[in-house]
């Protein structure tokens, strides 16, 4: 790891290092040392401090899992899932793919009909085994995919679906019970103090691995290694520590969007950044917001609230982002440069930026192990469910404005300064025009995630990050929900949001309920709303109507570069 700091920065950064050492915090956050970050329940959520010792100690059983899914009875594997319970295996699955002779594996984390049309459409119900992971065992989203998959590998096979399943939960859970309950074909569990986003070298991203043909032990050989490395108490001879001290001090100075530049081999690893770091530091005011998958521009485009991060693989970066880093490093921007010469190394590097992210929690004086503002939009969503089951329909809703097929909902702010008639530009216009320095903006979208729908969104926010100078973030919900969602409500009010909805092409029933699939998301959709609203952050929802999300989509681009185009 090399660091290129500003002397400002590198005189803070040396100091915090001093202070670590003092204060022997290495050798506290692996006594399990609550004091540490604020003397809460942190000790209960360190089990992932011994992942790598404790997954290796079931290799046997991953194996097995392998052996099984080679076997020749499976085209595909379906993971249900939600936050870490489900990213970690996706990364897994994009940076390491599959063995040969393994079967496909897909994740479906989202509650969208048009997304689980897409995934039935990929797959034979009768040749795919399905992976149900939910820590709890009860989360929202995993338990209704389940319903609805358990209803349609029953039409293929009977009384023999659940014998296509496999949960991985925490012992005593609701899906333990079902799973015995079910015939599940295996039941995995979890430990349960390791908490979902620290989870991919636990059950939650072996087993997937182990169905893909990775080579675990290897994973987790190198891991081990990483863990050991990660203990030593000298902080300029531990890089994992070094990384953590590193974006705390940097997130207290304002210099607090952690900019992922990354090897295209590298790339998938931002997704699960993401989520690791904004759920852990995104609270009390606190956040380190990592901005995933924005290519590198000019040094004009920049704020100084930037940190980058060069994720190199066997020593390149790609031409491109190699000149704009260079152009970067001239004008004396902070930049970190991290280098993996095997991808099997990925387990140690999750493994130290685990480490980080405790670190850097400790730094900031948050918990970094729990989500507390996630339950908020889980709450409000709850209430509009219960409207529906209630009266079969969600409650009626006014938008502020409605032009070129989009409908708008704005805060309160917005809205008084929206005149009657006003056109999809004006909204857009006012709405972008209250960003300023030290301000990031983040596109939601509650639809498919598809190239079709993600193409215009990441056009408009690379509009946004040049005309206005912020950093930008996309997600689609409600994964995002359980990641960037904490840090957008418990981080500092500096974030200006465009949430996206439309009506589904196609809605889905949810199996033993009044409720349909499209209903949920709405639900979700709104309830986030609802509580950014109450936080008094600055965002607008807009609805697209057309039937067709992907060319509403392109509108909605076009009118955002009219609104950016306005003096």
């Amino acid at each position: 790891m090399r660091l290129r700091l500003p002397i400002e920065l590198q005189r803070a950064d040396e100091a915090a290092v001093a202070a670590w050492r003092a204060a022997r915090g290495t050798e506290r956050l692996f006594a399990r040392d609550p004091t540490l970050w604020t003397g809460a329940d942190e000790h209960r959520w360190l089990g992932w401090l011994d992942a790598p010792e404790a997954s290796l100690a079931r290799l046997e059983l991953w194996a097995a899992l392998a052996e099984d899914a080679r076997s020749g009875a499976f085209d595909d594997v379906l993971l249900l899932g939600m936050g870490g319970s489900s990213l970690g295996a996706e990364v897994l699955r994009a940076l390491l793919g599959r063995a040969p002779g393994h079967p496909e594996l897909h994740v479906l984390d989202s509650t969208d009909p048009d997304q689980i049309r897409a995934i039935e459409r990929r797959i034979d119900p009768a040749r795919t085994l399905v992976v149900v992971a939910s820590k709890s065992g009860s989360t929202l989203e995993p338990s209704l995919l389940a319903a609805r998959f358990l209803e349609v590998v029953g039409e293929a096979l009977g009384a023999r679906a659940g014998e296509r399943f496999v949960a991985i939960t925490d012992p005593g859970s609701k899906l333990e019970a079902e799973a015995r309950a079910r015939g599940f074909r295996r039941l995995v569990t979890g430990e349960p103090t390791v908490g979902g986003r620290f989870s991919v070298l636990s059950p939650f991203g072996m087993v997937p691995a182990a169905l893909l043909g990775i080579d675990v032990g290897e994973l987790l050989d190198a891991a081990l290694i990483a863990a050991i490395e990660c203990r030593r108490p000298e902080p300029n001879e531990n890089r994992a520590v070094r990384l953590g001290l590193l974006l705390a001090t940097a997130a207290r100075a304002g210099i607090d969007k952690l900019t992922l530049v990354a090897a295209p081999e590298l790339a998938p690893l931002g997704g699960w950044l993401e989520q690791l770091i904004a759920e852990s530091t995104g609270k009390s005011g606190h956040a380190i917001l990592p901005i995933a998958g924005e290519p590198l521009g000019e040094p004009r485009v920049y704020g100084d609230d930037r940190l980058f991060v060069a994720l190199r693989f066997r020593g390149e970066l790609g031409e491109r982002d190699e000149a704009a880093l260079g152009a970067l490093a001239a004008e004396r921007r902070p930049i970190v440069e991290i280098d993996l010469e095997r991808r099997e190394e990925i387990g140690a590097q999750m493994y130290k930026w685990e480490v980080a992210t405790a670190v850097a929690g400790a730094r900031l004086g948050v918990n970094p192990f729990d989500q507390p503002d996630v339950e908020a939009a889980k709450v409000e969503a709850r209430k509009l469910t219960a409207a529906i089951e209630a009266s079969g329909a969600l409650p009626d809703e006014t938008p502020v404005a409605e032009a070129a097929g989009l409908a708008f909902f704005a805060d309160p702010s917005l809205a008084a300064e929206l005149g009657s008639g006003a056109s999809a530009a004006d909204v857009l216009a006012a709405h972008l025009g209250r960003l300023g320095p030290g301000d990031y903006f983040a596109a939601l979208a509650f639809l498919e995630m598809s190239e079709a729908t993600a193409a215009p969104l990441e056009r408009l926010r690379h509009r946004v990050r040049d005309r206005a100078r912020v950093a930008t973030s996309l997600g689609f919900g409600p994964r995002y929900l359980h990641s960037t969602g904490q840090a957008h409500k418990g981080g500092p009010a500096s974030g200006l949001f465009l949430l996206v909805t439309a009506d589904p092409q196609g809605d889905l029933a949810v199996p033993g309920q009044r409720l349909t699939f499209g209903q949920v998301i709405a639900a979700q959709a709104r309830g986030d709303f609802e509580v950014l609203r109450a936080r008094g952050r600055r965002c607008l929802r807009v609805h697209l109507s057309g039937g067709d999300p992907a060319a509403a989509l392109e509108r909605l681009d076009a009118e955002v570069a009219r609104a950016l185009a306005r003096p």
